[in-house]
């Protein structure tokens, strides 16, 4: 299943591309993230993998990113794996004639399992929900500093 969300940031691109890029960040836009863990290279460069590791209500989820391609400030993408699934995301970061910017993601999710490809099939909406309420919390907090650490 794949598909593309966007979103107009109204910041100028360093500073949304410098907010998203900083990884101390994500606590504050990304809903249920609990803690982080390098794993290897070197932290935000190409190759570098992390470990996330979200609470989404009752149940706990463990992805691991990996970053594929860096071309700052326009472009950065990953693959999130997890437990039967992957998530491959190209993030695309332009400027608007106003000095805002325009975030483009493109979400793959390649289901691994029988149970995730039924998923896929069953609510393929739920995905793209999710990811629209992440860009919606970054540019709440990229605008106005709020956060959902504490959602």
């Amino acid at each position: 299943m794949k598909y593309r969300c966007d979103i107009i940031i109204k910041v100028p691109l360093r500073t949304c591309v410098e907010t998203f890029l900083n990884s101390e960040n994500m606590k504050h836009w990304q809903r249920g993230l609990q803690s982080m863990e390098h794993v290897s290279g070197t932290p935000g460069e190409f190759g570098a993998k992390m470990k996330l590791h979200y609470e989404l209500g009752k149940r706990q989820m463990v992805l691991l990113e990996t970053i594929t391609h860096k071309r700052i400030p326009h472009e950065w993408h990953a693959i999130y794996s997890t437990e039967g699934m992957d998530n491959i995301q190209e993030n695309y970061f332009e400027a608007t004639p106003e000095n805002h910017t325009q975030w483009i993601s493109i979400n793959e999710f390649l289901p691994l399992s029988f149970m995730t490809r039924l998923m896929i099939l069953l609510m393929p909406k739920t995905f793209k929900k999710q990811s629209l309420q992440y860009m919606k919390d970054f540019k709440t907090f990229v605008e106005n500093g709020t956060s959902v650490a504490h959602a």
